[in-house]
């Protein structure tokens, strides 16, 4: 059975992999057996998660990008490939959120969340997609959001990307599993992140949100690691198109 769950001979690009959960995810697929790339906007960004990949022992290669400006993205992509011969699972993780209230949002808020939550996703997935079509085999790990199943308040660029997200990993999964090709999301509740850290601050909302987890706290970076791996390795090879909620039970209320 573990062996369905073992990443030696893997090569994984993880973006945001500078902390919270792109640090975690990146380091739990390094203690599942595989080499990573680390992505950050600057490469010092992910010094420390290097550190931790190479303590498992793992090789470890540090990139980076402004992932608003297409041609930065896809110039990072080749670098990946570049510096670790291919890109057997890549996993979208970095995103960005911008807090006004709806009828005020400014436009240029709106083009920098949507080109860094779901036109880097798309590009880098098809940049590097194309090559696991080409052999047969991959993974793609999107993340997504409690947003792409809800509104929230005074996050209207974020709530769309993020529906996005969930609706391009279908889109991609229905083109490329017939390839060996596997696309799937993971969408993480109210975790303890920067993300999260406006919400935590305001005591009314904090208080409303931890009251509706039926596990009774905020999730840790740590809590998605497994959910990462599941779908970056072999155990998940017939699973398409899904987006795994990891929310310490949120939408069940």
């Amino acid at each position: 059975m573990s062996g369905l769950f073992d990443l030696h001979g893997r090569r994984a690009l993880v973006t945001g992999a500078s902390r919270g959960l792109g640090q975690a995810a990146a380091v739990a697929l390094a203690e599942a057996g595989a080499d990573v790339v680390c992505a950050s906007t600057r490469r010092p960004g992910t010094d420390q998660t290097a550190a931790f990949v190479r303590a498992a022992g793992r090789e470890c290669w540090q990139v980076e990008a402004d992932l608003s400006d297409r041609a930065a993205v896809l110039a990072m992509a080749d670098e990946a490939e570049r510096l670790a011969g291919r890109i057997d699972i890549l996993v979208n993780n970095a995103g960005t959120i911008r807090r006004h209230p709806a009828a005020e949002y400014p436009a240029e808020e709106w083009d920098a969340v949507l080109r860094t939550n779901l036109d880097s996703v798309f590009l880098l997935s098809q940049r590097l997609g194309r090559k696991m079509v080409e052999r047969g085999a991959g993974k793609i790990v999107n993340v997504a959001s409690l947003l792409s199943f809800q509104g929230g308040i005074t996050v209207p660029a974020y709530t769309a990307s993020k529906h996005a997200v969930a609706g391009l990993t279908r889109a991609l999964a229905n083109e490329w599993a017939m390839y060996g090709v596997q696309v799937n999301a993971v969408a993480p509740g109210y975790m303890r992140t920067d993300n999260t850290q406006a919400l935590r601050d305001n005591p009314t909302r904090a208080e409303q949100i931890l009251a509706r987890i039926p596990a009774g706290r905020w999730g840790e970076a740590d809590d998605l690691a497994g959910a990462v791996v599941f779908l970056a390795s072999p155990a998940s090879n017939y699973v398409n198109g899904h987006v795994l909620v990891v929310d310490g039970g949120w939408l069940a209320r």
